[in-house]
């Protein structure tokens, strides 16, 4: 589905699976404590394409996920690495990377995870998608659920948990948590990356929010989300309740016109 911002109306374009002629591409990688899977998904990343880079980010992971990264960097120019001082979060190790992507000659940057929940199959659909729309998401919600080994209870806390976000926000959109993105430059060149404060489910959601607000042309895909098999999960009591009450921050900041 595509929807422009600030819209109600919206449209089912034609899928475009082509591949952008032109235009560096860069991965965002956030990792802590992600050593077992670097090794095998950043190879996978970028054997989608040869114009894909890779940027960990790490948030100086005990288990040496850092000093892992910047040993593949040196084998391999495509790939580079951000040191953190320490666990800041997701929201800033994001934000960290889109600013250093505009920093530097990237057209389309990626937020995805480094522990495979996030399949790199799904690149080369993703910047079809991006040939046509500012921001692409990708939706485990589009066209049923598509998501592998949840257990229930989590499976029902996200989905109603984007219900509850749409409901409040407005968003138009079927996954609206999700942390599969490609944006092309000039959204992140123009939302305010400096105001967002949000970490986890809530980062998500508002930085589409601010996107949307925008007037920036918004499609959403469908992917096949699985459960990590490596590691632990970062989900925590404290990135939920951000969501909840955040949500009601953007609709106050909608009514008002202050996003």
């Amino acid at each position: 589905m595509s929807y422009r911002g600030g819209s109600d109306g919206f449209e089912v374009p034609q899928r475009r699976e082509i591949m952008p002629e032109n235009g560096l591409t860069l991965v965002v990688m956030p990792t802590y404590n992600e050593r077992e899977n670097l090794p095998t998904i950043v190879p996978r990343v970028l054997g989608q394409r040869d114009g894909i880079h890779v940027l960990v980010v790490d948030d100086n992971s005990p288990d040496g996920t850092g000093k892992l990264a910047d040993e593949m960097a040196a084998a391999d120019e495509r790939i580079h690495v951000l040191h953190r001082a320490g666990k800041l979060g997701l929201g800033t190790a994001y934000i960290a990377g889109f600013k250093w992507a505009l920093e530097r000659n990237f057209e389309y940057v990626f937020e995805m995870d480094s522990d495979f929940s996030h399949n790199p199959d799904h690149i080369p659909e993703f910047l079809g998608a991006a040939q046509e729309y500012d921001l692409v998401l990708g939706s485990r919600y589009l066209r049923g659920v598509t998501v592998i080994n949840w257990p229930m209870s989590r499976l029902m806390l996200s989905y109603f948990a984007n219900i509850y976000s749409r409901v409040i926000t407005g968003l138009p959109f079927t996954d609206t948590t999700g942390g599969y993105k490609c944006y092309r430059r000039r959204v992140l060149e123009t939302i305010d990356l400096d105001a967002i404060t949000s970490e986890g489910y809530s980062f998500q959601i508002e930085t589409t929010f601010r996107a949307w607000r925008k007037g920036f042309r918004i499609g959403e895909i469908k992917i096949i989300f699985a459960d990590r098999t490596e590691g632990t999960s970062k989900m925590s009591g404290r990135i939920i309740r951000e969501a909840v009450w955040k949500v009601w921050w953007l609709r106050v900041m909608r009514v008002f016109r202050r996003i």
